[in-house]
């Protein structure tokens, strides 16, 4: 029987080449902004990262990023582009091809590993300056265990910059009219939850408390700088400017 992460990427997979927004890889005219200093990324579905949260100017020159859960060729190459030393990390075989392509068109080098972040990360302790985690742990049940890999890996000292989806999402119908669900969302455990997603054809997803999020990273040994919030970028709850998503910028503790 395929475990839930093995079906997210098969899903993810089909939803790239169905023309995924988050599949859609930059063009070689965002890629030469970029070169030129001009150049934003997305944690959350509509609100651009302060380019402060990278460090003074935003200078990234230098830096090493790991992109988790981060493939498909939007982040990465920017910061490729801007100075970085990259290494992306994602399950998704179609996100990572598309990684590949980019890398290739545009000739950078980026170290790229297909991998299930629920797993222990494949690196070395201490091997990042900088973690980009865009919006995707909803995709998986235990965040914590995440959380604790990224602070091992992250240098003292390195920041976490991580997009989150909040509980709004899955208390809601799909038309975003009713609260229908009782909290937590777990389809595993709630066959009617796991009716709704396949209805929904929106994969395999979790709900997650702010707790377990911003509490989690500090539970891991991650201080909380600063955060922003966002709505979805579609639908009711979004006209009506209800966020559903945080972002929070972390740092290793020394």
């Amino acid at each position: 029987m395929e475990n839930y992460q093995d079906i997210n990427a098969k899903t993810i997979d089909r939803w790239v080449d169905e023309g995924w927004q988050w599949g859609k890889p930059v063009s070689h005219e965002e890629y030469v902004k970029a070169l030129n200093g001009e150049w934003e990324v997305l944690l959350t579905p509509t609100v651009y990262v302060p380019k402060v949260w990278f460090g003074e100017n935003g200078d990234i020159r230098g830096k090493r990023i790991l992109g988790l859960a981060s493939g498909g060729g939007q982040q990465m190459p920017v910061f490729a582009a801007a100075g970085a030393v990259c290494t992306v990390l994602d399950y998704s075989s179609r996100q990572i091809s598309t990684e590949k392509m980019v890398a290739e068109r545009e000739g950078y080098a980026i170290d790229i590993v297909q991998a299930d972040m629920t797993k222990p990360l494949p690196f070395e302790d201490e091997s990042f300056d900088i973690i980009f985690y865009p919006v995707s742990n909803c995709y998986i049940e235990d965040v914590y265990s995440v959380f604790k890999e990224c602070a091992r890996v992250l240098k003292k000292g390195g920041t976490m910059l991580g997009g989150f989806a909040t509980e709004i999402n899955y208390m809601v119908s799909s038309d975003e009219t009713r609260i229908v669900n009782k909290m937590p969302f777990n389809p595993l455990i709630n066959p009617e939850q796991m009716r709704e997603l396949e209805e929904d054809d929106a994969g395999i997803q979790f709900s997650h408390t702010v707790a377990d999020q911003i509490g989690g990273q500090l539970k891991a040994g991650l201080t909380l700088v600063d955060l922003y919030d966002d709505t979805n970028g579609e639908g009711r709850l979004h006209e009506l400017n209800v966020k559903t998503f945080i972002a929070t910028k972390t740092v290793k503790r020394l």
